[in-house]
Protein backbone atom coordinates (compact mmCIF):
# COMPACT_ATOMS: atom_id res chain seq x y z
CA UNK A 1 0.00 0.00 0.00
CA UNK A 2 2.97 2.33 0.47
CA UNK A 3 3.74 2.04 -3.25
CA UNK A 4 0.08 2.81 -4.04
CA UNK A 5 0.19 5.96 -1.88
CA UNK A 6 3.50 7.12 -3.36
CA UNK A 7 2.13 6.55 -6.87
CA UNK A 8 -0.98 8.57 -5.95
CA UNK A 9 1.10 11.48 -4.68
CA UNK A 10 3.57 11.55 -7.58
CA UNK A 11 0.96 11.17 -10.33
CA UNK A 12 -1.61 13.58 -8.85
CA UNK A 13 1.01 16.25 -8.15
CA UNK A 14 2.52 15.78 -11.61
CA UNK A 15 -0.90 15.98 -13.25
CA UNK A 16 -1.85 19.13 -11.33
CA UNK A 17 1.39 20.85 -12.31
CA UNK A 18 1.23 19.74 -15.95
CA UNK A 19 -2.45 20.57 -16.32
CA UNK A 20 -2.34 23.88 -14.44
CA UNK A 21 -2.87 25.96 -17.63
CA UNK A 22 -5.88 23.79 -18.53
CA UNK A 23 -7.23 24.08 -14.98
CA UNK A 24 -6.92 27.88 -15.15
CA UNK A 25 -8.82 27.99 -18.45
CA UNK A 26 -11.57 25.75 -17.05
CA UNK A 27 -11.88 28.00 -13.98
CA UNK A 28 -12.28 31.09 -16.21
CA UNK A 29 -14.87 29.35 -18.41
CA UNK A 30 -16.94 28.24 -15.41
CA UNK A 31 -16.88 31.77 -13.96
CA UNK A 32 -18.09 33.30 -17.25
CA UNK A 33 -20.68 30.57 -17.89
CA UNK A 34 -22.85 30.95 -14.78
CA UNK A 35 -22.80 32.56 -11.34
CA UNK A 36 -21.50 30.59 -8.41
CA UNK A 37 -18.33 28.98 -7.15
CA UNK A 38 -15.87 27.25 -9.48
CA UNK A 39 -15.46 24.21 -7.25
CA UNK A 40 -18.38 22.06 -6.19
CA UNK A 41 -18.00 20.23 -2.88
CA UNK A 42 -20.12 17.23 -2.04
CA UNK A 43 -20.24 14.90 0.95
CA UNK A 44 -19.17 11.38 0.01
CA UNK A 45 -18.49 8.10 1.79
CA UNK A 46 -14.78 7.43 2.16
CA UNK A 47 -12.56 4.78 3.66
CA UNK A 48 -14.11 2.90 6.59
CA UNK A 49 -17.41 4.73 5.98
CA UNK A 50 -16.07 8.13 7.08
CA UNK A 51 -17.44 11.14 5.22
CA UNK A 52 -15.28 13.59 3.29
CA UNK A 53 -15.88 16.42 0.83
CA UNK A 54 -15.12 15.52 -2.77
CA UNK A 55 -14.06 18.32 -5.12
CA UNK A 56 -15.29 18.73 -8.67
CA UNK A 57 -15.56 21.57 -11.11
CA UNK A 58 -19.09 22.94 -10.86
CA UNK A 59 -21.10 21.78 -13.86
CA UNK A 60 -24.62 22.61 -12.65
CA UNK A 61 -26.54 25.71 -11.80
CA UNK A 62 -26.83 26.83 -8.18
CA UNK A 63 -29.68 25.24 -6.23
CA UNK A 64 -29.49 21.85 -7.97
CA UNK A 65 -30.57 19.04 -5.60
CA UNK A 66 -27.88 16.73 -4.21
CA UNK A 67 -28.97 13.41 -5.77
CA UNK A 68 -27.40 10.52 -7.66
CA UNK A 69 -26.98 10.51 -11.44
CA UNK A 70 -29.94 8.14 -11.77
CA UNK A 71 -32.20 10.55 -9.86
CA UNK A 72 -30.84 13.56 -11.73
CA UNK A 73 -31.94 12.04 -15.05
CA UNK A 74 -35.56 12.36 -13.89
CA UNK A 75 -35.27 16.17 -13.49
CA UNK A 76 -34.99 19.00 -16.03
CA UNK A 77 -31.30 19.38 -16.86
CA UNK A 78 -29.54 21.82 -14.52
CA UNK A 79 -26.23 21.40 -16.38
CA UNK A 80 -24.56 24.56 -17.65
CA UNK A 81 -23.23 24.75 -21.24
CA UNK A 82 -19.58 24.54 -20.08
CA UNK A 83 -20.63 21.93 -17.52
CA UNK A 84 -21.96 19.76 -20.30
CA UNK A 85 -18.54 19.71 -21.98
CA UNK A 86 -16.73 19.12 -18.68
CA UNK A 87 -18.98 16.17 -17.82
CA UNK A 88 -18.74 14.56 -21.27
CA UNK A 89 -14.94 14.72 -21.13
CA UNK A 90 -14.75 13.93 -17.36
CA UNK A 91 -12.68 17.10 -16.89
CA UNK A 92 -15.02 17.99 -14.02
CA UNK A 93 -13.26 15.26 -12.03
CA UNK A 94 -9.79 16.89 -12.14
CA UNK A 95 -10.11 18.71 -8.77
CA UNK A 96 -10.27 15.27 -7.15
CA UNK A 97 -6.52 15.18 -7.63
CA UNK A 98 -6.46 17.45 -4.54
CA UNK A 99 -8.51 14.81 -2.66
CA UNK A 100 -5.85 12.29 -3.68
CA UNK A 101 -3.02 14.53 -2.44
CA UNK A 102 -4.81 14.95 0.91
CA UNK A 103 -5.12 11.16 1.28
CA UNK A 104 -8.93 11.15 1.12
CA UNK A 105 -8.95 9.32 -2.20
CA UNK A 106 -6.69 7.25 -4.41
CA UNK A 107 -6.33 7.45 -8.17
CA UNK A 108 -7.85 3.96 -8.38
CA UNK A 109 -10.46 2.46 -6.07
CA UNK A 110 -14.22 2.12 -5.73
CA UNK A 111 -15.98 5.38 -6.71
CA UNK A 112 -17.16 7.11 -3.52
CA UNK A 113 -20.90 6.93 -2.93
CA UNK A 114 -22.95 9.99 -2.10
CA UNK A 115 -23.65 10.40 1.60
CA UNK A 116 -27.32 9.54 0.96
CA UNK A 117 -26.78 6.39 -1.13
CA UNK A 118 -27.46 4.22 1.90
CA UNK A 119 -28.15 0.92 0.13
CA UNK A 120 -24.92 1.16 -1.90
CA UNK A 121 -22.95 2.05 1.23
CA UNK A 122 -24.50 -0.84 3.20
CA UNK A 123 -23.67 -3.31 0.42
CA UNK A 124 -20.08 -2.05 0.29
CA UNK A 125 -19.76 -2.23 4.08
CA UNK A 126 -21.06 -5.81 4.08
CA UNK A 127 -18.59 -6.87 1.35
CA UNK A 128 -15.58 -5.14 2.94
CA UNK A 129 -15.18 -2.64 0.08
CA UNK A 130 -14.97 0.36 2.42
CA UNK A 131 -11.58 -0.83 3.69
CA UNK A 132 -10.09 0.77 0.54
CA UNK A 133 -9.77 4.45 -0.23
CA UNK A 134 -12.29 5.50 -2.86
CA UNK A 135 -10.85 6.30 -6.27
CA UNK A 136 -11.19 8.79 -9.09
CA UNK A 137 -11.54 5.75 -11.33
CA UNK A 138 -12.03 2.08 -10.60
CA UNK A 139 -12.86 -1.37 -11.86
CA UNK A 140 -16.60 -0.63 -11.95
CA UNK A 141 -15.91 2.67 -13.74
CA UNK A 142 -14.27 0.95 -16.69
CA UNK A 143 -16.83 -1.86 -16.72
CA UNK A 144 -20.07 0.06 -16.96
CA UNK A 145 -19.92 3.21 -14.81
CA UNK A 146 -23.38 4.79 -14.34
CA UNK A 147 -25.27 2.03 -16.12
CA UNK A 148 -24.48 -0.59 -13.44
CA UNK A 149 -26.95 -1.57 -10.73
CA UNK A 150 -25.65 -1.12 -7.17
CA UNK A 151 -25.26 -4.88 -6.66
CA UNK A 152 -23.13 -5.17 -9.79
CA UNK A 153 -21.01 -2.14 -8.82
CA UNK A 154 -20.33 -3.77 -5.46
CA UNK A 155 -19.39 -7.06 -7.15
CA UNK A 156 -16.86 -5.19 -9.29
CA UNK A 157 -15.64 -3.20 -6.26
CA UNK A 158 -15.20 -6.37 -4.21
CA UNK A 159 -13.35 -8.08 -7.04
CA UNK A 160 -10.98 -5.10 -7.24
CA UNK A 161 -10.35 -5.12 -3.47
CA UNK A 162 -9.75 -8.87 -3.44
CA UNK A 163 -7.41 -8.76 -6.46
CA UNK A 164 -5.67 -5.41 -5.96
CA UNK A 165 -2.16 -5.01 -7.29
CA UNK A 166 -0.09 -2.15 -8.66
CA UNK A 167 -0.31 -3.79 -12.08
CA UNK A 168 -4.12 -3.86 -11.88
CA UNK A 169 -4.15 -0.16 -10.92
CA UNK A 170 -2.10 0.70 -14.00
CA UNK A 171 -4.41 -1.39 -16.21
CA UNK A 172 -7.40 0.49 -14.82
CA UNK A 173 -5.72 3.89 -15.30
CA UNK A 174 -4.95 3.14 -18.96
CA UNK A 175 -8.41 1.65 -19.54
CA UNK A 176 -9.99 4.76 -18.03
CA UNK A 177 -8.65 6.92 -20.86
CA UNK A 178 -10.32 4.62 -23.39
CA UNK A 179 -13.60 4.55 -21.43
CA UNK A 180 -13.66 8.36 -21.17
CA UNK A 181 -12.85 8.88 -24.85
CA UNK A 182 -15.57 6.43 -25.86
CA UNK A 183 -17.99 7.82 -23.22
CA UNK A 184 -18.65 4.20 -22.25
CA UNK A 185 -21.27 3.87 -19.50
CA UNK A 186 -21.52 7.61 -18.82
CA UNK A 187 -24.82 9.45 -18.48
Amino acid sequence: MLIKRLTDIILSLGALLTLSPVLAIICALIKTDSPGPIIFKQKRVGKDGHFFEIYKFRTMRLGTPNVSTEEMLKLPSPITPIGNILRKTSLDELPQLFNVLMGQMSLVGPRPALYNQNSLTELRQKEGVLKFLPGITGWAQINGRDELADEVKVEFDKWYCDNWSNKLDWQIIFSTFSAVLNKRGAY
